[in-house]
């Protein structure tokens, strides 16, 4: 009797272990898939495509406040991250383009407005009205004019641009290497006309699509950071609201 419960009191054997060489080639398996992937986001994201988010009404009725778009940075030519190597570009910006570039006066802003002339061509706006090397400018689709009287340019420039007079410009003639940038909204946009030209150097990327829009609500609550119940009751709030804010006829809308 003594001798078998002896027996059964000895411990069982501990189940084999994997090799320490295992468990290291197992976490530096995993340690590269997550490097590799780190490292395609970030090519992808200062390189290929990037989200922006629209805070101004400049671009409406074609871009709104609270629209969430992706540009493509590769058609320009993108800076590649660290080394600052600029891939060759598909092609330069053309009128039309709705592009996204560094503000000249503050290169840390960015900008989204419509490309309407390049170098060498010549800019004109007579009673609101654009035209490219003498040709009017056909509007795009959403453009719009909240303003229906022209206003008087009241300091012409001698040198023909009239900076600061948007509904009478010009001619003006851009010079090589810029771009002339005006929003849609073209009664309430700051732009070339106003600021200049867009350096080739400053240009980031075309907008391509939409991929979220979010409409701007009044009644939202704002974060406070001396009130830790504001972050819950913004959260509750846009849960409640979500179907409303949400404007679903624009996403994946393609941007012309």
């Amino acid at each position: 009797m003594a001798q078998h419960s002896k027996s059964q009191s000895k411990k069982k054997p501990a189940p084999p272990q994997p090799p320490q060489g295992s468990q290291q080639e197992f976490i530096w398996e995993n340690l590269k898939i997550v490097l590799i992937a780190l490292t395609m986001a970030i090519v992808i994201k200062t390189s290929l495509v990037e989200a922006y988010k629209i805070p101004s009404a400049s671009m409406e009725d074609t871009l709104l406040v609270g629209d969430f778009l992706l540009a493509n940075k590769f058609i320009y030519g993108a800076r590649l991250p660290v080394v600052g190597w600029q891939l060759p570009a598909v092609r330069d910006p053309e009128s039309g383009d709705v592009f996204i570039f560094r503000y000249p006066r503050d290169p840390s802003v960015n900008y989204i407005k419509r490309c309407v002339a390049g170098p060498g061509q010549t800019v004109q706006v007579i009673d609101k009205v654009l035209y490219i090397d003498g040709k009017v400018f056909k509007d795009p689709e959403h453009a719009k004019f909240t303003q229906p009287f022209v206003k008087p340019n009241l300091h012409p420039a001698p040198n023909g641009a009239d900076w600061g007079q948007p509904d009478n410009f010009g001619p003006y003639k851009v010079p090589a290497g810029q771009y002339f940038a005006m929003g849609d909204n073209r009664d309430n946009s700051y732009d070339s006309r106003f600021w200049g030209t867009v350096p080739r150097e400053n240009v980031l990327g075309r907008a391509m699509l939409i991929h979220w829009s979010w409409r701007p609500d009044d009644n939202s609550p704002d974060i406070a950071l001396d009130d830790p119940l504001s972050v819950p009751q913004l959260v509750i709030y846009n849960t409640i609201h979500f179907v409303q804010r949400v404007r679903w006829g624009r996403l994946f809308s393609v941007i012309r």
